[in-house]
C-alpha cells in the first residue's frame, strides 16, 4: 500500500515509474485517496481538518482488509510505505493492535507531531493547526497521535529512510523511531542519505533506495532477489 504525502496531496491514475518498479516485481500496489486527498471537492478535502492521524489512517486500514477479504492480496503479507506525510500515516497504521500490516516503509517521515511543530521549516510552521489543532492549545492531541508515543505497539518491521539535511521533517524523527524500535528489538533497517534533503533527488540514492526497500521485503517476507540487478542487501537489525 502506498500512502502520498502532503498530506493533502492525491494519487493519480497516470503511468508511474515509482509503482512499475513494485508491480513488475510482482507486488500488488494500491495508492489511497484517503479522506481529505485533492481533487473530489471541498468536503473529501475537508475531512482531514483537525483529523490527521484518524481519517487518513482508517481509510488505509479499510482498504487493506477489502482487499485481504475479496481475496485480491495475501492478508499475510501486507505492506505499507509512505514519505513525508505519508510516513506518518505509514507509522500510525503500524503503531495499532489492530494493524494488518505485516511491515512497512517511513521515507522521512513523522514520528513525533509535537516535535514537528516546533521544529519544522518557516513555510508549514502553522499548517498543523489545520490538521490537529493549534499548538500548544491542543497538546495533547499531539501526543495522542504521535506514533511516537505508541512504541509498545510498533511490533512489524519497519524500514527508515531519511536525508540527512532535511529541514521539513528533520532527522531527529526518524532517529527517534529508530531508537525506540532498537531498544525494543523490533526488526529494524535504517538508511541515512547524506546531503539529501525532504526527498531524495540524486539517481544512485533513489535507485539505493529503492533497492534497500526491496531487499527489506525480501528478508521480512522470505523471497529471494533477481540475481540480474546486483542488489546489496540491507542490514536488517533484530530480525
Amino acid at each position: 500500500m502506498v500512502i502520498h504525502g502532503g498530506p493533502t496531496s492525491s494519487a493519480v491514475p497516470v503511468l508511474s515509474v515509482n509503482v512499475q518498479y513494485w508491480t513488475s516485481r510482482g507486488f500488488g500496489v494500491v495508492d489511497v485517496n484517503y479522506g481529505g486527498s485533492t481533487g473530489f471537492g471541498r468536503a473529501y478535502r475537508d475531512l482531514l481538518k483537525g483529523a490527521w492521524g484518524v481519517v487518513d489512517v482508517a481509510d488505509c486500514l479499510a482498504a487493506a482488509r477489502w482487499l485481504a477479504e475479496q481475496g485480491r492480496v495475501d492478508g499475510t503479507r501486507l505492506a505499507i510505505r509512505g514519505g513525508s506525510a505519508g510516513g506518518y500515516t505509514t507509522l500510525a497504521a503500524l503503531a495499532r493492535k489492530d494493524t494488518p500490516f505485516a511491515a512497512g516503509a517511513d521515507h522521512y517521515g513523522v514520528a513525533d507531531l509535537e516535535a514537528l511543530a516546533a521544529d519544522t521549516h518557516k513555510f508549514e510552521s502553522r499548517y498543523l493547526d489545520g490538521l490537529l489543532g493549534p499548538y500548544p492549545e491542543a497538546r495533547d492531541v499531539y501526543v495522542e497521535r504521535s506514533p511516537i508515543h505508541h512504541v509498545e505497539l510498533l511490533t512489524r518491521p519497519l524500514i527508515v529512510l531519511q536525508g540527512s539535511e532535511d529541514a521539513v521533517v528533520p532527522p531527529n524523527q526518524s532517529e527517534a523511531i529508530v531508537g525506540a524500535l532498537r531498544a525494543r528489538k523490533v526488526p529494524v533497517a535504517y538508511l541515512v542519505f547524506e546531503g539529501e534533503q525532504h526527498g531524495f533527488r540524486r539517481a544512485e540514492n533513489i535507485r539505493r533506495a529503492l533497492e534497500a526497500e526491496l531487499s527489506f521485503y525480501a528478508q521480512v517476507f522470505g523471497f529471494g532477489l533477481p540475481e540480474a540487478e546486483g542488489i546489496e542487501p540491507v542490514v536488517v537489525e533484530n530480525l
